[in-house]
């Protein structure tokens, strides 16, 4: 194998494995202030064109929030708020969410 595909097939793994998050979820509780009055404290919106945050994975969370304070994503107020996040707030916060277990239920007539 050739430096090149050695180097090839690490940045393979790399893409494709999940990225670790250092969240501390309880803090994450007590961080989510902000998030709630859209997103609700449970992660399920409150307002109708917010998405659902619970049981989302964390490193998904992460990146859009990052996204959002970048200016990668656009909108007007999850950028101000991204912006006021720090880095272990992001993760704490994502943590939170992403902790909270989820269930779905097929309705009857679509089983």
């Amino acid at each position: 194998m050739t430096s090149t595909q050695f180097a090839a097939g690490l940045a393979a793994l790399l893409l494709i494995a999940p990225m670790a998050y250092a969240g501390d979820p309880q803090l994450g509780r007590e961080a989510v202030g902000a998030c709630a009055t859209c997103h609700g404290r449970d992660g399920i919106a409150m307002a109708p064109d917010a998405p659902n945050l619970a049981g989302q994975p964390e490193s998904y969370l992460v990146e859009q929030i990052q996204a959002y304070r970048s200016g990668e994503r656009e909108h007007e107020q999850m950028t101000l708020i991204a912006q006021s996040l720090e880095d272990d707030e992001i993760d704490d916060i994502a943590a939170y969410f992403a902790a909270i277990e989820i269930t779905a239920t097929v309705p009857d007539d679509l089983k």
